[in-house]
């Protein structure tokens, strides 16, 4: 067997025998590292240097300002301003879960707190008005993969900081692709609802919508001063997170007033347990992904793809399929952090823009998020709903989901646009 063979094939057992990605990954690689003879240290050394990066620090701090304004009601407001103008729609409650979670997508910059936040608010809501739970979850799961297109973004951080791509292009790459992916659920949201019969709310006069805008103003503003404070040039990622932290905090405390100093130490804790998780996946990952570099797979992979096209786009749908197998095994952060050193390098090869191939791997491996055995997301709405994940209705979101990737391969400007008009 060969040393990549013998990797993968010691990874894909552990999965299939239900030891956790991360743990499989890190085994696998110490198996790996034993029989080639590399030293052992690396692991640790490898480990250390992936998570010890300033760029990282984003990180937990997005993690945390996601967490301080949920609890301090920027979330529900949030919900209110998505109800004032969309309720109307076929199948309001769930138009409203889609664009409550663009809105909150400009906030978290995670899929599962965007997840969280909006299914254990909106999911109990749905039922209740007689939607069923499946696609009550299918809907919540679907809708928080814009978590991490829409800026700011923890996995973009994460994809910045491994290709030296600027994490400020890839937000403004970012903004289309995900209106996309929201205008794309809006649609399919309304045509399964009209053949459902699922209910809508009387339209809302401008007065309320207005209304309803000015108490949610604070919580609308924060991905502008989060945002803003990156593109002027005054704050990097990292301290536009730290910004994002102190803006919830003063909101919550001193504007909505749902925030108290007994909150902060479970806050607090909530932030670590889910900053830990991706932290943890990113430094096992990086050793699995040091060893299939060593083994050649990049360049197997090059020379395979070469073989059958030389033509961009065909090149880039063949991507969106390897990756859509990939994201249905692995979890979203380390199907990333497996395939992007193997992949990026083959951009410059076919003359594909970056950000475009970044937007496309970022979205593909996001709807994996929402297909079983392993999606997260699918998870957290499962466990809100109180279903078992295969009464999840996924399916037809991730299928138009997947339809705005495919437009994204075709139009590559939905990417390349907002960098190259905002940007120097």
């Amino acid at each position: 067997m060969s040393d990549v063979g013998l990797l993968l094939g010691v990874f894909s057992f552990l999965l299939l025998a239900g030891v956790s990605c991360a743990n499989s990954m890190l085994l696998a690689s110490l198996v790996s590292i034993w029989v080639t003879g590399f030293p052992v240290t690396m692991t640790a050394d490898n480990m250390l240097g992936a998570i010890n990066s300033f760029t990282l620090l984003a990180v937990p701090f997005f993690i945390l300002a996601g967490v301080i304004m949920n609890r301090a009601g920027l979330t529900a407001r949030l919900i209110d301003v998505s109800r004032a103008f969309v309720g109307h729609f076929h199948g309001g409650t769930a138009q409203v879960n889609v664009v409550a979670s663009m809105f909150f997508s400009g906030i978290s910059g995670s899929a599962s707190a965007d997840a969280a936040a909006i299914g254990s608010m909106l999911i109990p809501t749905m039922k209740r008005e007689g939607y069923d739970p499946g696609f009550a979850a299918g809907v919540t799961a679907s809708a928080a993969t814009m978590g991490p297109i829409i800026p700011p973004s923890i996995v973009m951080v994460i994809y910045g900081s491994i290709t030296n791509l600027s994490i400020g292009a890839l937000f403004l790459a970012g903004i289309l692709p995900g209106i996309l992916i929201g205008v794309t659920l809006m649609l399919m949201v309304a045509y399964m609802s009209r053949r459902r019969g699922y209910p809508r709310a009387p339209r809302v006069g401008w007065t309320d919508r207005l209304r309803a805008i000015g108490a949610a103003l604070p919580a609308v503003l924060a991905p502008v001063i989060i945002l803003g404070g990156m593109f002027s040039g005054v704050a990097t990622a990292t301290e536009a997170g730290v910004i994002a932290c102190v803006y919830g905090l003063f909101v919550g405390f001193f504007v909505y007033r749902d925030l108290r100093l007994a909150d902060m130490p479970s806050l607090l804790a909530d932030a670590v347990e889910m900053t830990a998780v991706p932290m943890y996946i990113l430094a096992t990952s990086s050793v699995f992904g040091f060893m299939l570099t060593a083994h050649g797979l990049g360049f197997m992979i090059g020379d395979f793809l070469s073989g059958i096209t030389q033509d961009p786009l065909t090149f880039l749908l063949i991507i969106v399929a390897l990756l859509t197998v990939v994201g249905i095994f692995l979890d979203g952060i380390a199907a990333l952090l497996i395939v992007v050193p193997v992949f990026a390098p083959l951009v410059d090869v076919y003359h594909v823009d970056p950000l475009q191939f970044a937007l496309i791997v970022i979205m593909t491996i996001m709807i994996g998020t929402v297909t079983p055995p392993v999606g997260m997301q699918l998870y957290i709405a499962a466990a809100i709903a109180r279903i078992p994940i295969g009464r999840v209705v996924a399916w037809p979101f991730c299928w138009a989901m997947t339809g705005a990737v495919v437009i994204l391969c075709f139009v590559p400007q939905l990417a390349t646009f907002l960098p190259r008009l905002l940007l120097p």
